[in-house]
């Protein structure tokens, strides 16, 4: 089984964050900017401590800001973020991500190794991954059946 530690591997672990004070329309466009869907809200609590509080997604603004007739300038991250942020750990298998995501109706979950934020990784990156294993399998029945090996 394929680990979130192997995914991150091959997709690397750059995430994009915004503080909770930010502005909604500041987070959008640097969602706009990175082409992503996703943003971990970090609160510093320290000199170089900082703290995962939340997760802004394009969902959380369109729930809280247009249908709720807010200005997305005149409101912060804080406000529309969703405070509970379910999470990975590198040793979970794909499989239980995926079971996760489906189960809490979440696209992003957040890895964290002991208190260390590692990446992000998404449904659409599981599905990819958990797909590209499955045609490597195929493949490799296929070669074993019809004796394709070295052919």
């Amino acid at each position: 089984m394929i680990t979130v530690k192997e995914l991150l591997k091959s997709k690397g672990n750059a995430l994009w964050s915004i503080g909770p004070e930010a502005s909604a329309y500041s987070a959008l466009e640097l969602m706009a900017d990175k082409n992503i869907g996703a943003l971990l809200v970090i609160e510093n609590v320290g000199l170089h401590s900082k703290r995962l509080i939340g997760i802004f997604t394009e969902r959380d603004y369109a729930r809280k800001v247009i249908l709720k007739g807010k200005a997305s300038k005149d409101t912060s991250v804080g406000e529309l973020m969703t405070g509970t942020v379910f999470y990975a750990t590198p040793e979970n298998t794909l499989e239980e991500c995926m079971v996760m995501m489906t189960a809490k109706r979440i696209r992003h979950l957040p890895v964290m190794d002991h208190g260390l934020l590692e990446g992000i990784i998404t449904l659409g990156d599981v599905t990819k991954k958990i797909i590209s294993e499955q045609d490597l399998t195929i493949q490799e029945y296929e070669n074993y059946i019809t004796g394709g090996y070295g052919a």
